[in-house]
Order: C-alpha cells, then sequence, then structure tokens
C-alpha cells in the first residue's frame, strides 16, 4: 500500500512541478485574480488529458501485452526530456494566462505530458479514479502555491521548476520500469 502511494505521489508531484512553474509566472505578473478559475482549469485539463492517456495505455496494452508497461514507463522519461528541453528554450509568455485564450493554451500545453502519464497510469497498480483524484488535487495545490509565492520567488523558480519536473518524470519512468522488471509491488 505504501509503495502505491508513493508511485502517485511521484507521478502528481512530477506533473505538478510544471504547472507550479507556470503559476509562478503568472503571479509575477500579477495576473492572480482568477485563482480558483487557473486551478480548476489547471486540474481539468491535467485528469482529461490522463484519461486520454489511460485509454491509449490500455488499448496498447491489449494490443502489446506485457511490453505496453514498458514503453508507457520509457513515455515517461521521453515527456521528462521533453520537459527539460522545452524549459530551457522557452521563451517568457506575452499574453494573459488566466483567462480566455492565453488560460487556455497553458492548460492544453500543461496537459501535454499528462497525456503521455496516463498512458502509464494504469500499470502502475493504483486504481485510476484515486490517481486522477491526486493529480487533480495536487495540480490545485500547485497553482495555488505557485500564485501565491510568485513574485517572492522570482524568475529562476520560474525557469526551474520545469527542468525539476522533467528530471522528476525521468527518474519516475527508469523507477516504475525497474519495479516492474523485478516485480516489486
Amino acid at each position: 500500500m505504501l509503495l502505491a502511494a508513493l508511485r502517485v505521489a511521484l507521478v502528481a508531484g512530477s506533473l505538478a512541478l510544471d504547472v507550479f512553474a507556470v503559476c509562478v509566472g503568472v503571479g509575477m505578473r500579477g495576473q492572480t485574480s482568477g485563482r480558483i478559475r487557473i486551478g480548476l482549469a489547471f486540474a481539468t485539463a491535467e485528469v482529461t488529458m490522463n484519461l486520454i492517456g489511460a485509454g491509449l495505455g490500455t488499448l496498447t496494452g491489449k494490443l502489446l501485452g506485457e511490453v505496453a508497461g514498458y514503453l508507457g514507463f520509457a513515455a515517461l522519461v521521453g515527456i521528462g526530456v521533453y520537459m527539460v528541453v522545452e524549459t530551457l528554450r522557452e521563451a517568457k509568455e506575452h499574453f494573459d494566462l488566466s483567462r480566455g485564450y492565453g488560460l487556455f493554451v497553458a492548460s492544453l500545453s500543461l496537459s501535454l505530458d499528462s497525456l503521455g502519464i496516463g498512458f502509464s497510469i494504469v500499470y502502475i497498480g493504483v486504481p485510476l479514479v484515486v490517481t486522477l483524484l491526486v493529480i487533480a488535487c495536487v495540480s490545485i495545490a500547485a497553482t495555488a502555491l505557485g500564485l501565491k509565492l510568485g513574485s517572492v520567488l522570482g524568475a529562476k523558480a520560474e525557469e526551474r521548476a520545469g527542468i525539476f519536473g522533467g528530471m522528476a518524470l525521468i527518474v519516475t519512468g527508469l523507477l516504475f520500469a525497474g519495479l516492474k522488471y523485478f516485480n516489486v509491488g
């Protein structure tokens, strides 16, 4: 049970770091009037993309069998590498991420990693509903914390959070693959 909780915490925490990073930036720009709207938009996008990914992962699992789990974990590593690279290359956004088109684009871009993670969450041994609830709650908490601390933390925290999130996904994917290979949990 403890291992299952740790698995969910690793996935939710990894996803929350990029949400936190964007919210720090939004908070630094003073765009915090719609905290609830921003939190709900990010959490909804994260959960929706995880569901789509889980559906694709289940279908792939039926088609490919045992190998599908490893492909899902490889997707986590790949997404983590992508997050690190994109964070290092990314230019600052110049539109309002707290409402309208800016919020939609931010939610969609933040949730693309959830699509890949959704592919692998069906293989971590935790009920999907529990995992999605934890991801939603952690996403909302990361949003609130990022918005609140945005003006205090400064631009460096925003840049580094994406790198830490990507590294966490890489480690999580490798850890889950190792656990599956050695039949742990």
